[in-house]
């Protein structure tokens, strides 16, 4: 949750930075546009940004970039443009917004969600910023692929790709109600002519985790897709050992030869 702001007194040169900040309706601030904008001294720049900082009206995001939250924002401070974060967390790039909030982007569910997953090739962390939580997830570099660059709010992001998106899916079903529901999501998704189905087996047999390869290929081929077409998918999981459909539940069932898997479904 989000720190109540304490708000008793205002300098004036508190007053100034928040009345130009606001008229210019800038709601992101780095120490160097500061520095441009306010011409302080060193020693009095570091004072009023300590004063802003400690009465909640500028809120810290990553080292030397802020949140500016306007008085007029309430106790609570402001919401923030979420879409505006990742490209300020990963300015090398490496990284792009996936799970949840893009399996509402697509339409795989209607519900919104408040968490907002970076996944990245350098740490992991969470927190809240403006009301939103940034689950930042550390992937191999071999999953970072499949990205696209979309402008949504005013803001530039990298975001998984809607082939990339069903993929993650099965990796990371816990959003939609678990791995049954996201069986019945991708083949939906996957009927559908807005699908790339060379591009879909391609992203499949880059991802490395052979259970959601085969998961993919059993999937498509239930839907009708030609075996030909699931042909290099088929040969990129050659030699693996035989896995359940589902994860964590009895290996009882059917074997499918095809795909190596246990059909451990009712």
């Amino acid at each position: 949750m989000e720190k109540k702001r304490t708000i008793r007194y205002l300098g004036p040169r508190e007053t100034e930075v928040i009345s130009r900040l606001s008229h210019e309706h800038i709601t992101l601030v780095t120490s160097a546009q500061f520095s441009m904008l306010f011409k302080f001294s060193e020693g009095v720049k570091k004072q009023v940004l300590h004063r802003l900082k400690k009465k909640g009206i500028f809120r810290p995001i990553k080292r030397g970039i802020y949140l500016y939250s306007p008085l007029d924002a309430g106790p609570y401070g402001s919401q923030i443009n979420e879409w505006r974060i990742p490209a300020v967390l990963y300015p090398q790039k490496n990284y792009y917004v996936g799970y949840s909030v893009m399996y509402n982007y697509y339409g795989f569910t209607e519900q919104i969600f408040q968490t907002m997953h970076l996944l990245n090739t350098t740490h992991h962390a969470q927190r809240e910023i403006g009301g939103v939580v940034f689950k930042s997830v550390k992937i191999s570099s071999t999953r970072l692929y499949g990205i696209q660059t979309l402008r949504i709010h005013e803001a530039d992001v990298q975001v998984s790709d809607l082939e990339k998106t069903l993929v993650d899916l099965l990796y990371f079903p816990n959003p939609v109600g678990g791995i049954r529901a996201a069986f019945a999501i991708f083949t939906k998704q996957a009927s559908q002519q807005k699908v790339d189905l060379r591009k879909l087996v391609h992203y499949a047999m880059q991802f490395p985790n052979s259970r959601v390869q085969k998961q993919i290929g059993f999937l498509l081929e239930s839907i009708g897709v030609s075996a030909k077409e699931l042909r290099p998918l088929k040969r990129s999981i050659q030699n693996t050992a035989l896995t359940t459909l589902v994860s964590g539940e009895s290996r009882k069932g059917e074997i499918n030869k095809t795909w190596g898997l246990i059909l451990n479904v009712a």
